[in-house]
């Protein structure tokens, strides 16, 4: 999602080599360049299906590249400003002529990725979220969100979900697709559950994975700044500021509700209820 692009909107999803995109808002031929994009070391991908916690490492990456200084947020319109999707139409070349480190999150499944990143370049920072909560959120985010189709309700829109017929696909494909290729890769696996229960120990594996090198008052800063709270009331955030031909705000919020009921994983990033 670009918070700049203003661009009319439609609905329509495109599928593309096995992918489903949103016309309009990606153009599948910029899309098929990213695989070949050159990578550098210091570049960083966060990579979730979508309503899987994207903003929330947007807000963690932000703070630590600011040393947990929050007022470094205070001088951007959105977090995306500093870490945009790369598969939105025109991120790729923005990419490309930016300074290190380049952050980026995206939604892209595993096969359309910069090849770059399974031969060892670059970090990736893969957050899974349990399928249920992803669901739920995902069907409140499609009635705010204009590029998006607003569901006739609710067991429609499991149906679709469940067929893979949204943007993003199948969420049971993203995940085990790029679970499987983790291990070719610079990646860290972390799970959304993972960071409710314990923000402060994901963050410091954040950080250490990324090579950061905090004190603990600019840690507990980043934690602070990074809690649910805290992030609601942050506008750059909590994407108060995007204009409502993007976001319908009078449709609910961004950031809806608390995080749900915490659960574990087992070690094959798998849910069961604890």
């Amino acid at each position: 999602m670009d918070v700049k692009d203003t661009r009319t909107l439609n609905h329509e999803l495109v599928l593309h080599k096995g992918f489903k995109l949103i016309r309009g808002t990606h153009d599948p031929d910029d899309v098929d360049q990213i695989f070949n994009l050159e990578i550098r070391d210091s570049d960083v991908f966060v990579v979730t299906y979508p309503k899987s916690g994207t903003i929330w490492l947007q807000q963690i990456l932000v703070l630590l590249e600011a040393n947990g200084d929050v007022t470094a947020i205070t001088k951007i319109n959105n977090n995306s400003d500093l870490i945009p999707w790369i598969e939105i139409s025109g991120s790729r070349q923005a990419f490309i002529t930016a300074s290190s480190p380049r952050m980026r999150v995206t939604h892209l499944p595993y096969q359309l990725m910069p090849l770059a990143l399974s031969q060892g370049k670059g970090k990736v920072i893969y957050v899974a979220r349990n399928p249920k909560d992803v669901l739920v959120s995902y069907f409140y985010f499609h009635k705010m969100a204009s590029m998006l189709e607003t569901p006739k309700d609710f067991n429609d829109f499991f149906e679709k979900f469940v067929r893979g017929d949204v943007f993003g696909s199948s969420w049971f494909d993203h995940i085990k697709t790029w679970y499987s290729h983790k291990n070719e890769m610079n990646m860290l696996f972390i799970t959304y559950e993972e960071m409710i229960q314990d923000l402060r120990s994901a963050v410091e594996r954040i950080s250490l994975f990324l090579g950061k090198e905090l004190s603990d008052e600019q840690l507990a800063n980043v934690v602070k700044y990074s809690t649910f709270d805290n992030m609601r009331e942050i506008p750059q955030a909590s994407y108060k500021q995007v204009p409502v031909n993007l976001l319908n705000h009078h449709q609910g919020r961004f950031m809806r509700k608390a995080f749900p009921k915490i659960r574990i994983t087992d070690k094959f990033g798998l849910w069961r209820q604890q």
